[in-house]
């Protein structure tokens, strides 16, 4: 890379990827309340690889308080059941067959504080993972003005402009993180 637009191109898209990413990783923490995308990050043990439920099958809401997967193999429904079991969600899986019914059972405020402080770890790897890519920003600056493509004055616009879009971010990881906060506590 050697020019700006191409850095600064490269490094919000990077930044937005890890605002995305920690969407996902909020949106598998569940508030009390059913949604599908409450089991996304667990993996089960299928065909000697470990695959997300959502490709084992349909993830349904039936209510608030319940969530279904419909197992599109059978001999997978046990694996399903253990990943359930074993994931750090507190579930309670009841398998039926070909159905696994997963009542959502409500949060305790213990629970919640502890919801609240994994919420904490995620906007921070989050923040960390921006200031990483000011890090690599700053060096590709550093470097096209090591190689005489930028003026010393033009390194310091770069660099702050990189900085901007930094504190820009991380302020949204801010703004996500008090959302979710308040999601969790919310009874």
């Amino acid at each position: 890379m050697t020019d700006y637009n191409s850095m600064k191109d490269d490094t919000l898209e990077r930044m937005e990827k890890t605002l995305e990413s920690l969407r996902g990783d909020f949106g598998g923490l569940r508030a009390g309340r059913a949604h599908a995308s409450l089991l996304d990050g667990i993996l089960v043990e299928a065909y000697g690889n470990m695959s997300p439920i959502n490709q084992l099958g349909t993830v349904s809401v039936p209510d608030a308080r319940t969530l279904s997967v419909s197992i599109w193999d059978k001999g997978l429904v046990k694996n399903v059941e253990k990943a359930l079991r074993e994931s750090d969600l507190g579930l309670n899986p009841m398998n039926d067959g070909q159905v696994i019914r997963i009542p959502i059972p409500p949060l305790s405020e213990e629970r919640r504080k502890e919801l609240v402080k994994i919420a904490g770890k995620y906007a921070e790897q989050a923040k960390i993972a921006v200031r990483n890519i000011r890090r690599d920003a700053m060096d590709e600056v550093k470097k096209m003005k090591k190689d005489s493509l930028i003026s010393e004055d033009e390194e310091k616009k770069y660099n702050n402009d990189i900085q901007k879009w930094t504190d820009d971010t991380v302020k949204k990881i801010d703004e996500q993180y008090a959302a979710k906060e308040k999601d969790i506590l919310q009874v």
